[in-house]
């Protein structure tokens, strides 16, 4: 959980969900908004899924190298 929580993609995504709410809320709603949202979504799904690869690869080598030494 930690990998997650201070990734410097997930906090940049959790301060841009700060700002289109922001902008949501005082700001007019047109086709822009809609637009804000989701390049938020597509933005934090995509640093979710660095992560989820980074630790897939990192798991891959620490099993590559334990069967190595056998």
């Amino acid at each position: 959980m930690r990998k997650y929580l201070f990734n410097g993609a997930i906090l940049g995504a959790m301060f841009s969900a700060y700002g289109a709410i922001q902008s949501t809320r005082h700001g007019p709603r047109d086709w822009r908004t809609a637009l804000l949202w989701v390049s938020w979504a597509a933005s934090t799904a995509i640093a979710v899924g660095n992560i989820v690869l980074a630790d897939e690869d990192a798991q891959y080598e620490t099993q590559r190298k334990l069967e190595g030494r056998k």
